[in-house]
């Protein structure tokens, strides 16, 4: 006889109902958990993107001492830790935090740093060899003989140097107030001072003892695969009063006697004078060749490519050359030893306490069918 009870089937369905209620509270659970990680894992993420930037209080030891032993103070001792005597420059090297705050001032404030090709070396001189024409090549069949080619020409290049320097000066109070920021200071007055003697050389300097210029090479009327390897194609234009009647017409033709590979990148350098005359310059239909940068921060442009203003560029004049058009990236070569050397002078000029800090620059054209120039002839 069975005498198991039967089994009521509203309690039966109570139970299923409870037991699925209780899954779905645990599903619930188990989503709210992940939920809860993935906004964990996305908050470290997004810390992890985020720039390291380090307090004031947490520098280097090197830079600590550096700044508060040598530079406030004049602790030599201080520096064995840091760097060596740098006997050449009479002066000690700056550690690497301070020489990188330089290093991004000058790009920011020298003209043609910004644009051309910089390389750091460690010794005094710098040389480099670069191929013109190239080897000869050609089609053959699978089993043709394969003729001998041509030999590459190599010219070599080494950059003129000279040593640049800069002699800030302080107050012994302002060096002991321990709220005076001395790295910055010191990196703000040293890169202020050497973008403005560099800007120059970039621009005309004679290479003794110090760059050469790229308006110092010489030049041509002759197109790229008739001059000399070192010098520059020009394009005559106006007269010693001003550009020619149709300016916007020479303009195009100093962009397009330009390779295209070389337009990929290629900037017009000119000073503020030449520029406020060129900003006048009209199209046929009466539209501006100059259009103003569409976002702060974005340079100018003039027939679609930026405008570089360089201070040291001659004004319009008989034979001068006013206006450079090129990629000044593959065009000059600026190369320099980076680490800047510090002397600390508490005697020359008291109470001050000057500051002569020297750098090794040198610089020279590098490619000569790079950059353009516009002559004003006679």
């Amino acid at each position: 006889m069975d005498t198991t009870a039967p089994v009521d089937p509203v309690d039966a369905s109570f139970d299923i109902v409870a037991r699925q209620d209780a899954a779905d509270q645990a599903l619930g659970a188990l989503r709210s958990d992940v939920d809860e990680v993935k906004s964990r894992l996305e908050k470290v993420s997004r810390a992890a993107a985020r720039p390291v930037i380090a307090p004031a209080d947490m520098a280097s030891p090197e830079l600590k001492g550096f700044v508060d032993g040598y530079l406030r103070q004049g602790r030599e001792a201080e520096l064995k830790s840091v760097s060596g005597a740098v006997p050449a420059d009479g002066g000690y090297a700056v550690p690497r935090e301070i020489d990188a705050m330089i290093a991004a001032q000058l790009k920011t404030i020298s003209p043609i740093r910004a644009i051309a090709q910089v390389v750091q070396v460690g010794t005094a001189g710098y040389r480099k060899l670069v191929t013109s024409g190239g080897a000869a090549s050609g089609w053959v069949s699978e089993t043709g003989t394969r003729p001998e080619t041509t030999t590459s020409k190599f010219n070599e290049i080494a950059p003129p140097m000279g040593e640049l320097y800069a002699n800030p000066s302080a107050s012994q109070a302002m060096l002991d107030d321990a709220a005076f920021d001395v790295e910055e200071w010191l990196a703000g007055e040293i890169a202020t001072e050497f973008a403005r003697a560099e800007g120059s050389a970039f621009v005309n300097g004679t290479g003794t003892n110090q760059p050469k210029g790229f308006l110092a090479a010489p030049t041509a009327l002759t197109s790229d695969a008739t001059r000399a390897f070192g010098t520059l194609q020009h394009l005559a234009s106006g007269n010693a009063t001003g550009f020619d009647t149709a300016p916007e017409l020479k303009l195009i033709d100093l962009v397009h006697s330009l390779r295209a590979a070389h337009r990929q990148g290629a900037v017009f350098v000119m000073n503020t004078k030449t520029l406020s005359t060129v900003r006048k310059f009209k199209a046929a239909d009466g539209t501006f060749l100059w259009s103003p940068g569409v976002m702060e921060g974005q340079p100018a442009r003039l027939l679609g490519y930026p405008v570089i203003e360089a201070e040291d560029m001659p004004d319009v004049g008989a034979n001068a050359l006013p206006i450079a058009f090129g990629n000044f990236h593959n065009g000059y070569l600026i190369a320099e030893r980076r680490s800047t050397a510090i002397l600390r002078d508490p005697y020359t000029n008291k109470p001050f306490v000057n500051f002569y800090a020297t750098r090794r620059i040198g610089g020279q054209v590098l490619d000569s069918d790079a950059i353009k120039l516009l002559k004003i002839t006679t």
